[in-house]
């Protein structure tokens, strides 16, 4: 067994010669995960742009509520359908390429968002936009399941989410003010810009080979896993892909897929109508847009590091996966239903308060809900299942966005936001059924045993 890379030393090769090209591996790690919070935070930004200046688009191009969300289900349907693709992808070319893929895409859709003339060509670009943004997920739970340990991979899946949270709260200040700085047209471009930038850093740090890849990361791995005695490396079958068929099978699989068809809708409710619901119900100009809709996205932020920090916490305690994970996501279901009062209470900042602790909640339920994949599979699977769930989320929030923008032209938030706090519930109720309890499973690449 490879003992772990202590202070400045080179991780090891596997035939046992020292590696130059890369820093140390418990190093290299961290620059990895940054990267991929940071690949996070630029996709929320670029699918921003929308949300935050839609009641400036909404004007523009003459869109209805409901118009505007049949704009949103664009990106969604386009999203969800792709997820499950990309997992294929990545766990098939490895991250270095998929990402790059992935980011190449979207990078492309959201600058072309600026010659956007009405309702078809902004839901044609949403849509594409959608395709590649759908790569980030699997992406970002494949590698991390790659070079993260069981206890870490909470927290390496809520860094990233932390950039799910820190995007928006960055992207309501920066593109109000793009947007009153240099126009909505040019403020697509210039967001657009932002994923090339990303792209140098990737291309220049990441391994360039899906071989070079593995071992790098399996080395920190199997100095690391002693006490995970059905891990997939231990049984032979760490990195083999495994058929759809098979990971379909099991009901385990089932309970993450359903958990986030019926969970992920929460948080779209917030990324895609807060600024709409701060104009329409709240009546704020953009400018007091800008200066409070980042604060819910903050707690969001806070609540994914947490999240994924108390989980690893607990273990190191000495408490098993399934009883950290769990007790992580029940805590946070009781949280969720808090919106609800955002319906019923007069002072704006009080309602941004309810929604704050929604969007706290909602992270820290997600990135462990994220890493159970990682906790039950072999990394050769976790991409193709991240994929799947990421495609029932999208499902479920594409339905209630399109759902919201009906319901608010013909009665009012209120619907939505009570239903809102009856998903966390029905998501974690469906999930712990489901899953029974957190375990490695026995899943050969060729069957289920």
């Amino acid at each position: 067994m490879i003992p772990r890379p202590q202070g400045r030393e080179q991780p090891l090769c596997k035939s046992g010669a020292v590696s130059t090209h890369l820093p140390p591996l418990n190093n290299l790690r961290w620059v990895v995960i940054g990267l991929i919070f940071c690949a996070t935070l630029v996709s929320y930004i670029d699918r921003q742009t929308v949300s935050v200046m839609a009641p400036v688009l909404c004007k523009d191009l003459s869109m209805t509520n409901t118009q505007y969300g049949a704009v949103g289900s664009c990106f969604l349907f386009a999203y969800a359908l792709s997820m499950w693709l990309w997992g294929g992808v990545f766990d098939k070319v490895g991250s270095r390429i998929g990402y790059t893929l992935a980011i190449s895409i979207w990078s492309v859709a959201e600058v072309a968002h600026s010659a956007v003339t009405g309702i078809l060509s902004l839901g044609f670009l949403r849509g594409l936009l959608g395709i590649g943004e759908a790569g980030n997920w699997p992406g970002a739970t494949r590698t991390i399941a790659a070079w993260f340990s069981n206890k870490e991979r909470a927290l390496g899946m809520g860094i990233a989410n932390a950039g799910a949270s820190f995007g928006p709260a960055l992207a309501a200040p920066l593109i109000i003010w793009l947007q009153i700085s240099v126009g909505w047209r040019a403020t697509f471009v210039l967001t657009g810009l932002l994923g090339v930038l990303w792209l140098w850093a990737w291309i220049s740090i990441y391994p360039k080979s899906m071989e070079k890849e593995s071992q790098e990361s399996q080395e920190y791995q199997t100095g690391n896993e002693e006490s995970e005695h059905t891990e997939g490396s231990k049984s032979g079958n760490h990195d083999l892909l495994i058929p759809w068929r098979n990971l379909l099978r099991r009901k385990e699989v089932w309970g993450i897929i359903l958990a986030r068809f019926f969970g992920d809708p929460i948080w779209w409710l917030y990324l895609n109508w807060l600024p709409k619901y701060l104009s329409d119900v709240r009546h704020f100009s953009m400018k007091q847009i800008g200066a409070s809709a980042w604060a819910p996205f903050l707690a969001a932020g806070v609540g994914a590091l947490l999240g994924g920090w108390l989980s690893g916490y607990l273990m190191t305690r000495g408490w098993s996966v399934n009883h950290s994970r769990k007790s992580a996501i029940l805590f946070a279901t009781a949280l969720l239903p808090a919106g609800v009062a955002a319906a019923y209470v007069d002072s704006p900042i009080t309602a941004l308060a309810c929604i704050a602790i929604t969007l706290f909640a909602f992270q820290f339920w997600v990135s462990n809900v994220q890493t159970l994949a990682s906790d039950l599979l072999p990394v050769g699977a976790v991409g193709s299942i991240a994929g799947f769930a990421g495609t029932a989320a999208g499902l479920g929030a594409m339905i209630f966005t399109f759902t919201t923008g009906w319901v608010v032209d013909r009665f009012s938030y209120t619907p939505i936001l009570i239903t809102a706090g009856l998903l966390a519930p029905i998501a974690t109720g469906v999930l712990f059924m489901l899953i029974g309890k957190v375990r490695r499973l026995d899943i050969a690449p060729e069957h289920i045993t």
